[in-house]
């Protein structure tokens, strides 16, 4: 269902589990750049009513997996700790060169978002399936289902502002630069690394 080219080795679960607090300070921090991010496009793309719509929608969501996620840290008995770069999508947004028209723009803007969102929901269905802690693994089931609405949603508006075909391979060569990146990562605690 996602495409993704690579998948992430299962035992990446095993460096999570060892670092549960790290992978929740990271996820949080995700959950808050996915927020910035829906505004950025609101700010960036004011005239696409349909999109202002539901990157408002999007904003509160992800803000309140922040908070989701905030609580987990704190009922931990931990307090978040400080964001770090992510190495993964500083990679990813390489991939597409810089200018082009608005609508260029704003298609790879929605492909990098729908990428991120996709190996987000693989890596928290890995969670879900063997995290040893089974809340923890039902929090991230449930976040799994929310992360597959988002690609699709940002997959779907990238082909409906572009033209479809051209949409399309770009998104099979960023999917296959994206499994290139994926072949160094997926030996650290963090949602995408």
């Amino acid at each position: 269902m996602l495409g993704l080219k690579l998948p992430t080795d299962p035992r990446w679960v095993n460096i999570v589990e060892k670092n549960i607090d790290e992978i929740l300070t990271d996820h949080a921090y995700c959950e808050q750049k996915a927020a910035s991010t829906a505004i950025s496009l609101i700010v960036s793309f004011p005239e696409y009513t349909e999109l202002t719509q539901e990157m408002i929608a999007l904003s509160r969501e992800e803000m309140g997996h922040f908070k989701m996620v905030h609580d987990r840290i704190l009922a931990r008995g931990k307090s978040l700790g400080r964001d770090r770069k992510d190495d993964y999508v500083v990679a990813l947004l390489k991939f597409f060169p810089k200018g082009g028209s608005r609508t260029t723009q704003l298609v790879h803007r929605l492909l990098y978002a729908a990428l991120i969102e996709a190996r987000s929901c693989e890596r928290f269905r890995l969670l879900s399936e063997q995290l040893q802690d089974k809340e923890l693994a039902d929090f991230y089931h449930k976040l799994m289902i929310s992360e597959a609405g988002h690609y699709t949603m940002f997959l779907n508006f990238a082909r409906k502002y572009g033209d479809r075909k051209e949409v399309d391979k770009k998104w099979d060569e960023l999917l296959s630069y994206e499994a290139s990146i994926m072949k160094d990562l997926g030996n650290s605690e963090t949602v995408h690394g």
